[in-house]
């Protein structure tokens, strides 16, 4: 739609060509903005990296002192007042960084973590420098400082030290750098992730996609789908909570909820209605998945997985086909979510089945017991006090 307005006396025709146009820019300079962050993030924490190995490769504290970390601290912040970065307890973070990564040993996972994030990297064509262009005569400190990959730049340095303060080993270490940068979490968000300890939980195979599905379909939804959700964010008023109270408090915040199912689904409904023979059907929550271009169906389960709840996601599953489906769609996929399951049960339960469906877990969900009411605090008073006088 064209329309005219005004400028200081001066006449602007606004047009779709203008609107496209603008649209554009802001998307460019948005951008261009994720660029600059990351570039200054990426050379932080390159120093920091380039720091801790300097401490280890010098052998600082044999070298200087057992105090030479505090005194580098206050060097270092009285030559950079303005710089936060440098306390004592964040140069030891440094070193502590550097060592967790830095066992020969882990230079091939570190080469196959950084290989993942290649494209996301060429997406974004992040102009990364290289660590090693600082001046370090001595060859020890060059390897040691090269090992830094360019992935780590994507998260904050906050989330490093949670990161290796937390996990056990580089393999669930490097999971939740991938983890953080895909789901874009918040130091918060990621300390809640390892605290529901979402890395040992999501090893488990609990879909039968590749029996279902053609290949790239079915590797797509291999990544599209966790195998545990993280429900921190929402809240029930007691402990016993049923599917509807569960429902109820995702459904409060379904941005939250998008976020939390990733990337590229879009919302389609709550308890949607679906007629089948003249009877009406509910499915809990209704998504749509605009890269796999499929609908997901998702049932949730505020208890333990039971062998008969694939039966009602594999019979929602076929209504959504013959009633919603159309020619451009793929399949239909199923996903039942409860709070613990049995992976020998839910693979036998995926047995002689063509639907494509998976079976994921939640974790985080708050209770928030409400208090009593004054009628009820009245009458445990008087209860208390019969209790007395008997």
């Amino acid at each position: 739609m064209n329309k005219s307005t005004k400028i200081e006396n001066k006449v602007i025709h606004i047009d779709e060509d203008y609107t496209l146009w603008l649209a554009e820019l802001k998307s460019r300079y948005r951008n261009a903005q994720l660029k600059a962050a990351v570039k200054v993030n990426s050379e932080k924490l390159a120093f920091n990296w380039m720091l801790g190995a300097e401490l280890v490769v010098k052998k600082a504290e044999e070298r200087w002192g057992t105090g030479i970390v505090e005194q580098l601290s206050k060097d270092l912040q009285n030559e950079f007042p303005s710089t936060d970065g440098f306390t004592a307890r964040n140069l030891w973070m440094m070193k502590q960084w550097y060592l967790f990564y830095s066992n020969p040993e882990h230079e091939q996972k570190l080469k196959q973590a950084a290989s993942v994030f290649e494209k996301y990297a060429q997406n974004h064509t992040f102009a990364l420098s290289q660590i090693t262009s600082y001046a370090m005569p001595e060859q020890e400190l060059k390897q040691a400082v090269s090992l830094f990959p360019n992935l780590f730049a994507f998260i904050g340095w906050s989330h490093h030290i949670a990161i290796i303060q937390k996990c056990k080993n580089i393999d669930e270490a490097l999971f939740y750098v991938q983890k953080t940068i895909e789901n874009n979490w918040s130091r918060e968000g990621l300390k809640r992730a390892i605290s529901a300890d979402i890395y040992h939980k999501q090893t488990i195979v609990a879909n039968n996609f590749s029996a279902t599905l053609v290949k790239p379909q079915a590797g797509l939804l291999q990544e599209i789908v966790k195998a545990n959700y993280d429900f921190s964010w929402a809240e029930v008023e007691h402990a016993s909570y049923n599917e509807l109270e569960l429902e109820e408090a995702l459904s409060k915040n379904i941005t939250q909820m998008l976020l939390e199912m990733g990337n590229g689904f879009a919302f389609i409904g709550r308890q949607k209605e679906l007629v089948v023979s003249g009877k009406s059907r509910k499915i809990d929550l209704l998504f749509y998945h605009i890269r796999a271009h499929c609908y997901v169906v998702v049932e949730l389960k505020a208890r333990p997985f039971e062998p008969e709840f694939v039966s009602k996601l594999n019979f929602y599953v076929s209504a959504v086909n013959n009633l919603m489906r159309q020619a451009e769609d793929n399949p239909t996929v199923g996903l039942l979510i409860c709070s613990d399951m049995d992976e020998t049960e839910v693979r036998w339960s995926f047995e002689g089945l063509q639907s494509p469906l998976g079976v994921a877990t939640y974790s985080g969900i708050k209770v928030t017991e409400l208090l009593p009411t004054s009628e009820q605090i009245k009458q445990r008073i008087k209860n208390l006090k019969a209790q007395k006088h008997n």
